[in-house]
């Protein structure tokens, strides 16, 4: 083995995970001309987001909104099914595994044609890079060497003590994204981005589904009036709530699940019967043997890495991003990170602006924001000015029949600079781009106001919302 960089290293960088973050640092780091090798233990490419995560339950989350919609919606366009509209299951199931397929495949060619060695099996550091020596890292029995080390291994599902998942009647959302069955009765612990999503994708498809939470409030981190308006619409459309409410324990039996709640603030014990529970309270980071402690790399009080402003750890030559580091467990943030460090190896200026980091729950109605919501404006005394338009009055929506939802903006009282969008309804995770870059060019709610958009539209709910802030909105 080289002890010295007399003898050239095999790598210029190795990134230990191939998930948005891992496999976008070593693309980008390719294209800056670097060698470079990713660490993945699975038998494909793309990390949880591409296999288990983002991608499959956007495919089944397409296919549910397509039978419901088929089943109670097309009619009142005159689409009329007279022979009315089964279900197939197993074709659903089939069509996400090709979705996911083509995926990790794209990732498996830009691997290809980017010159990037694949190291497959787990990666654990053997050394940091440092004193003239390069950084080892062992995968299997082999061992390589590298100038630089990025550590984006992932998370996994937080455990729920008293609830043993099997993921077969509890479930994560791996088992939940696997289930053969519609489940009569399907009992979601956690009332986040997850879990909201999978229990849309099966009460569509025919299951009564339940929310336990232990907050007062789902989607805690949302803009609070999102959250209210949001907690309203999946109640209409069937979801039933137990806020307040922790799960204290679960025995599965062949028949079923028997859980048992308790009142968040304390009280009587009760039942609640399910034939599927889905634990999703949270992921955390994924660090377990990677060597982190033998190499010196300090780790924060919740099992995240530590690093600085430019994604170093403590020990120098090693780099971490995405969901082994502090900030919002998201795909999309952590590939920004990725090619902020890949830059950044490389000599230049790599950074990412953590104010303009869109978060999207894939329901229906869509609910998507970027930047401070009014909860934390006040906190921080930040004196600001609102603008909002419900999709009622917007033309567009009214023609596609989805008018449930608005578009609230929130600026700058003195500079009205944009500070916050936040955005209930159809194609909300799209519509939140344009405020995505209006944040990032520090553009304020008249340049967004004085922005011709497409009639008719979607879009011009963000203008009319714009125009709000400045008290004159035109189509209400």
């Amino acid at each position: 083995m080289p002890d010295s960089l007399d003898v050239p290293p095999t790598f210029d960088v190795i990134v230990i995970g191939a998930g948005p973050g891992g496999y976008v640092c070593a693309i980008r780091a390719a294209q800056l001309g670097l060698k470079v090798a990713c660490v993945e233990r699975r038998e494909t490419l793309g990390g949880t987001c591409l296999n288990i995560g983002c991608i499959p339950s956007k495919a089944l989350l397409q296919s549910s909104e397509n039978f419901e919609e088929a089943a109670h919606k097309l009619a009142d366009h005159g689409v009329l099914l007279d022979g009315g509209v089964t279900l197939d299951l197993a074709r659903m199931q089939a069509r996400k595994g090709e979705v996911v397929s083509a995926n990790v495949k794209g990732v498996e060619f830009l691997f290809r044609k980017h010159k990037i060695t694949w190291l497959k099996g787990e990666g654990r550091i053997v050394a940091a890079p440092g004193q003239g020596a390069p950084g080892q890292v062992a995968v299997g029995e082999e061992t390589h060497t590298t100038r630089h080390i990025v550590i984006a291994s992932g998370s996994e599902s937080i455990p729920l003590p008293g609830v043993e998942v099997d993921e077969q009647r509890i479930v994560t959302s791996t088992g939940g994204l696997e289930l053969t069955a519609v489940p009569g009765h399907l009992v979601v612990i956690g009332g986040g981005y997850i879990g909201l999503e999978l229990g849309s994708v099966w009460r569509r498809l025919g299951a009564q589904v339940t929310v336990v939470e232990f907050l007062d409030r789902i989607v805690p981190g949302m803009d609070a009036e999102v959250g209210k308006a949001f907690e309203r619409i999946l109640t209409k459309q069937g979801f039933k709530f137990r806020l307040k409410t922790k799960v204290t324990g679960a025995r599965a039996g062949n028949d079923g699940v028997t859980l048992t709640l308790e009142p968040a603030a304390g009280g009587p014990a009760e039942e609640l019967r399910a034939d599927v529970v889905l634990v999703a309270i949270g992921r955390r980071p994924l660090t377990a043997g990677l060597g982190l402690d033998a190499a010196g790399v300090a780790l924060d009080e919740r099992g995240r890495v530590q690093v600085d402003a430019h994604y170093a750890t403590s020990v120098p030559g090693i780099w971490a991003i995405g969901d082994v580091i502090a900030g919002p467990m998201l795909a999309h943030k952590a590939e920004e990170e990725g090619v902020a460090v890949a830059e950044l190896i490389a000599g230049q200026s790599g950074h990412v602006n953590y104010e303009a980091i869109p978060g999207v729950v894939y329901t229906w109605p869509e609910v998507a924001s970027v930047g401070r919501t009014e909860e934390q404006l006040k906190a921080e005394g930040v004196a600001y000015k609102s603008g909002k338009f419900p999709f009622t009055a917007n033309g567009r929506a009214r023609a596609m029949g989805d008018t449930d939802g608005f578009v609230k903006l929130l600026a700058d009282a003195k500079t009205d600079r944009l500070l916050g969008a936040h955005i209930i309804g159809p194609d909300a995770g799209t519509l939140i781009a344009e405020l995505v870059l209006a944040i990032e060019f520090g553009a304020s709610a008249e340049d967004v106001a004085r922005t011709s958009h497409a009639h008719p539209s979607l879009n011009e709910a963000v203008k009319e919302a714009a125009l709000a802030v400045g008290g004159r909105a035109l189509h209400i």
